[in-house]
């Protein structure tokens, strides 16, 4: 399962950003976007998260997953298309082989939420 080894790079890429802030805010949410041709899985992702995060500085975070579908480009007939993920890649229309991803690969972490101080302002 890789989903292991992502979530292991997530959580070492949130706490050096973390251990950067004079504060060490806590995360409250963390917003992913995932590619449909990444191969990952968002429910084995999100379970991974939960499991590794248990009693470190991300328990209890929330993991948000936006998945992006695949989009392709077709230059022969200069259109975008959607392949059918493991089934059909070719251009439906001329049935030239996928060549050009647009959209689907993307595996980034969008951005980390964390609480603000609740304290109020005298």
């Amino acid at each position: 399962m890789h989903e292991t080894d992502m979530t292991k790079a997530l959580i070492m890429t949130i706490r050096e950003w973390r251990d950067s802030q004079p504060e060490k805010p806590p995360v409250e949410r963390v917003f992913l976007t995932v590619g449909q041709f990444t191969c990952v899985e968002p429910a084995s992702l999100q379970f991974a998260f939960e499991v590794q995060t248990r009693g470190t500085f991300l328990d209890g975070a929330e993991l948000i997953i936006q998945e992006t579908p695949l989009i392709a480009f077709c230059h022969t007939c200069q259109a975008e298309y959607r392949p059918e993920m493991g089934l059909q890649y070719a251009c439906p229309t001329c049935r030239s082989p996928l060549d050009d991803i647009r959209s689907g690969r993307e595996l980034k972490i969008d951005r980390v939420q964390y609480a603000t101080s609740s304290a109020p302002i005298p």
